[in-house]
């Protein structure tokens, strides 16, 4: 979750280049609280920019709720401002409700719908939802167990860099016989000159 956040502040700190000076400073504003642990300024700072629909705070201000930074932990809030962005297209927010839906986080837990969402986010290259991807199919959650599809996608993910992608497919693997993960490789191969689509 670190990573995400770290990602998004760097994202939003070069949209900030592209708004009205007024709104860059009230911007900059709440990444210095944030950066200085003061979540309930930055939230009160943010907040306008979420409900003017900006994607990329409403994922900020769902991990804060889902994480407790400037207010009380509230799932069904994180829910809501996930939702909002993802529908928008922004692969956090839809990695990020992939996982309130695998753990039933602020709604009643549903694998199928975790695998839509990471599914989603993993379509836009994002590798922590690849990687997620990758352990659903290889537990079964929401999918057909498929041990050659899991070892696809967390070596997707492993590749785009997401470490914890990189030990879950070793471990993967040592259950795996050797055409399976010929298998395996061959539909990794495939997968991104498909651009992760169609996977």
């Amino acid at each position: 979750m670190k990573t995400i956040f770290k990602a998004l502040i760097i994202a939003i700190a070069i949209l900030t280049t592209s708004v009205t000076v007024g709104l860059a400073q009230d911007f900059q504003k709440a990444l210095a609280a944030y950066n200085m642990g003061d979540y309930a300024t930055a939230l009160r700072e943010w907040k306008p920019f979420a409900e003017q629909g900006d994607a990329i705070v409403q994922v900020l201000l769902g991990s804060m709720y889902q994480r407790g930074l400037g207010v009380t932990k509230d799932y069904t809030e994180a829910v809501n401002w996930y939702r909002e962005a993802a529908e928008q297209g922004n692969k956090y927010a839809q990695s990020n409700l992939g996982v309130t839906y695998a753990n039933g986080q602020g709604v009643t837990q549903d694998y199928a719908e975790a695998v839509n969402w990471y599914r989603k986010a993993a379509e836009q290259g994002y590798a922590g939802a690849q990687g997620n991807l990758g352990l659903m199919y290889y537990l079964g959650n929401g999918v057909i167990q498929n041990i050659v599809s899991a070892h696809m996608w967390l070596n997707i993910a492993a590749s785009n860099g997401q470490e914890d992608a990189v030990k879950n497919r070793g471990f993967v693997q040592k259950k795996m016989t050797a055409s399976q993960l010929e298998k395996a490789q061959d539909l990794a191969r495939e997968c991104v000159k498909k651009e992760y689509k169609g996977c």
